[in-house]
């Protein structure tokens, strides 16, 4: 059977290719040429081609580009030159999730051979499904990542992110704290940051682009305090488009080589169907990609009527998108003027009963938060005695015992101070 191929090859290296090929076509036919990435997506994404041939130096090919074409079906073949420049551009296609290379100069009958098996192996891959786009990065102990979500709403998730990022930092750890809120980033602001351009839209475009190592991430992160480095969001919501899934999946990937803990404040809730990271431009699949890739989940909800209600809907719609998760449930501002006295107790009472959550860390209201806010600081350093600081700090230290999993992690969980039943959300 013939095999349709699409070229995209800058400068006179395709006119020599296509010519090569012609005596070729039963094996494969070249059914496009294509002068730039957006015309060749547009011929994968309709299914003309079972393969794409490009050139290393084409411009405009990212991490996204990989990814399409993975998730379409379409085998991808990089032509590099001989000598350092292909080895560049190879390290280059590897860093966007390219897999296959030949050098340019093969001869055509090779390099159809090289299109035939690039095709073979990726019909070899039983059941496609969200396949990482991006080529691992080598890290001799892997940071952990906790992600901070919730259901909508000001449920404190922000005032939790930072407070948390902050503990681990002072306990000497090495912590990147992520501002991933497409729908209202706050960090900057909630640590008194200039309002500058967002790190994280810095740190994504060199992802993208195959050029994101630690050194660049290094740049792009500001630093607040000795271990704590924070990579600030766009704090215009309309920007949400610009987080590129498999791009800030290579981002969490490189935080983890630098840094021991990676500190991920989300957006709340849920609104779009749950998809896989590679699925599309969902403002969801941020989201949706930092909770698959947590090592543990803080759910943190609000202690009021209206919250507790939000909180164990959002609890259930965690099993569908992280199942596997490690899940800590944290209710916020809990206080007896929104619930009753006692107000631990009812607060505790009624996610048992409509919620089956147990033992969740509750966080009493407390005026140095509003201090620390005003102040663009951590509560460590405006109100280092308050109640709310002291539960942050155990918060800190109970999930790092949660991230240090023995071989059963429900021991995990009882060895923090967490029922086992929720070692699974």
């Amino acid at each position: 059977m013939t095999l349709p191929v699409v070229v995209s090859v800058p400068g006179p290296a395709e006119a020599r290719l296509l010519a090569g090929w012609e005596p070729l076509r039963r094996e494969l036919v070249v059914v496009r040429r294509c002068p730039d990435v957006a015309d060749l997506l547009a011929a994968a994404g309709a299914g003309l081609t079972r393969a794409v041939v490009v050139g290393a130096d084409l411009p405009g090919c990212d991490s996204e580009t990989v990814e399409a074409l993975r998730r379409w079906g379409v085998a991808l073949l990089v032509l590099v030159p001989e000598g350092p420049e292909g080895e560049a551009a190879e390290r280059r296609w590897r860093a966007v999730g390219a897999t296959r290379f030949a050098l340019e100069g093969r001869s055509p009958g090779d390099l159809a051979r090289d299109v035939a098996m690039a095709v073979e192996s990726l019909d070899r891959v039983d059941e496609p499904g969200p396949v990482p786009a991006l080529e691992p990065v080598a890290q001799a102990v892997p940071g952990r990542t906790v992600a901070v979500w919730g259901p909508h709403g000001s449920t404190g998730r922000t005032t939790v992110a930072v407070n948390l990022a902050f503990e681990l930092a002072l306990a000497g750890q090495e912590v990147l704290l992520v501002d991933a809120d497409t729908r209202g980033a706050a960090v900057g602001q909630t640590l008194g940051l200039l309002d500058e351009a967002p790190g994280l839209l810095a740190a994504v475009r060199s992802a993208a682009d195959g050029r994101l190592d630690v050194a660049a991430l290094q740049r792009h992160t500001a630093v607040v305090a000795t271990g704590l480095g924070v990579l600030t969001g766009a704090t215009d919501p309309l920007r949400w488009s610009e987080v590129r899934p498999a791009a800030f999946r290579r981002v969490l990937e490189v935080g983890a080589t630098a840094h021991d803990w990676s500190v991920l404040d989300l957006p709340g809730g849920l609104e779009d169907p749950v998809q896989g990271a590679g699925e599309g431009r969902s403002r969801d699949a941020i989201t949706t990609t930092a909770l698959e890739a947590a090592d543990v989940v803080l759910v943190v909800g609000a202690a009021d009527p209206v919250g507790l209600q939000r909180f164990v809907r959002t609890w259930d719609r965690l099993r569908e998108v992280a199942p596997d998760a490690l899940v800590v449930p944290v209710l916020n501002r809990v206080r007896v003027s929104a619930v009753g006295s006692p107000a631990a107790r009812r607060t505790t009472s009624t996610l048992r009963r409509f919620g089956g959550v147990e033992n969740p860390v509750l966080l009493d209201e407390d005026a140095a938060a509003d201090a620390a806010s005003l102040a663009g600081r951590a509560l460590a350093e405006v109100a280092p005695r308050s109640g709310l600081r002291r539960s942050l700090s155990d918060l800190a230290m109970q999930v790092e015992a949660v991230v240090d999993l023995p071989p059963d992690p429900a021991e995990a969980l009882v060895g923090a101070g967490f029922d086992p039943l929720l070692a699974r959300s």
